[in-house]
């Protein structure tokens, strides 16, 4: 079926990064851009780069033209909602994104595949990426309209049940917002009955663009990115104590008491040992046993890089601020400490990420 035609120039992504907020486009050929590469991300991307927001496509897939200046995505030609479920906790754990962009179920429609079970599972999907990034903001489209009229019948049927999920999940104090795609396209739109023309896709852009400047911090803020952490004041040279997880409520703590170079920092149940005291200097360290930093494995700026301990250089990747939010930020890297993929089990290792105000980059001195 023509769902499942796959545009020219698709492929692997390649992980383009240039830092800023990760957005994940998600769904099915017209997240890929069947019949336009690219599709709605072209004019997305262009709307972002005009508004001087700071953004980062993520997905394990990869097409679109060069006025695509980021082509990841997790866009899959002829996926139906349960297919898409099968596979998300795996690509979100991955990526992390801190916002995703959910258009799915225009194949279930397509495929006559148990289309009244359809709410059911997008409700089923949205369950799982909440649970999976608690801490994203996920955008859910209804779908697009079809030029079938039994199908769109259909799509209607579907869309109806859309709105009532969305608020559903809301209520229970999910971070989910409806975004009503179908009325922002017609038939009129659509080059082969299914799939939108470039000007279709560009409506669907800026619906999308408006969805995510309406809540604060899914994109960042324009010409910066992700929001930067305000300072807070340093604690007092000399200040000691435990550093615990917010989402965790698990310590900063350096794996079996060990001493040497290079031993990577994890979060551990909070037992008061000298492996969980950590010294503010007013060089903004973090001393722990007296003589050995908190450090930034080689200097290194990108995320997912290691901390560890090291003996105390005064290089700025042994440099940590306090921020009012509770995050704490490596200076070197102005990346902020983090829990991996909001992992909350003991013997986790930390990195640097960059900095996305969620619970697994919120520390509190206790």
């Amino acid at each position: 079926m023509a769902a499942t035609v796959v545009a020219s120039g698709a492929g692997v992504a390649a992980a383009e990064s240039n830092g800023g907020v990760r957005v994940m486009p998600l769904g099915d050929s017209i997240t890929e851009g069947t019949q336009v590469p690219g599709g709605y991300r072209i004019g997305l991307w262009q709307r972002l780069v005009s508004g001087r927001y700071t953004v980062d496509f993520v997905g394990s897939q990869f097409n679109g033209p060069s006025s695509l200046g980021d082509h990841d995505h997790q866009g899959h030609p002829g996926w139906r909602i349960d297919q898409i479920d099968a596979n998300v906790q795996g690509w979100l754990r991955t990526q992390n994104p801190r916002s995703v962009l959910l258009h799915i179920g225009t194949n279930d429609i397509l495929q006559n595949y148990n289309v009244s079970g359809a709410p059911g599972r997008l409700s089923s999907l949205i369950d799982k990426i909440t649970s999976t990034v608690p801490n994203a903001d996920v955008f859910v489209a209804t779908i697009i309209p079809l030029s079938n009229s039994g199908q769109e019948n259909a799509a209607r049927n579907f869309n109806a049940q859309i709105p009532g999920i969305v608020q559903g999940k809301v209520n229970s104090g999910k971070k989910v917002h409806l975004v009503d795609m179908h009325a922002a396209l017609t038939t009129g739109d659509l080059i082969d009955g299914i799939h939108p023309t470039a000007g279709g896709y560009d409506k669907m852009a800026a619906t999308w663009y408006r969805a995510l400047q309406s809540v604060s911090g899914s994109i960042g803020e324009p010409g910066g990115g992700n929001p930067t952490p305000t300072p807070t004041p340093t604690p007092p040279t000399g200040t000691t104590s435990a550093i615990r997880g917010v989402g965790s409520n698990r310590c900063l703590d350096v794996a079996n008491v060990s001493q040497t170079n290079g031993t990577q920092v994890q979060i551990w149940d909070c037992n008061g040992q000298t492996n969980q005291q950590w010294t503010s200097t007013a060089a903004t360290e973090l001393r722990v046993y007296g003589n050995k930093c908190l450090d930034v494995a080689s200097a290194a700026t990108a995320d997912g890089s290691k901390v560890q301990i090291w003996d105390c250089n005064g290089q700025n990747n042994q440099k940590w601020r306090f921020n009012s939010d509770g995050s704490i930020t490596a200076v070197g890297a102005n990346k902020c400490l983090d829990a991996p993929n909001y992992s909350t089990a003991n013997g986790v290792k930390l990195q640097i990420w960059s900095c996305n105000g969620g619970t697994n980059q919120r520390w509190t001195r206790v």
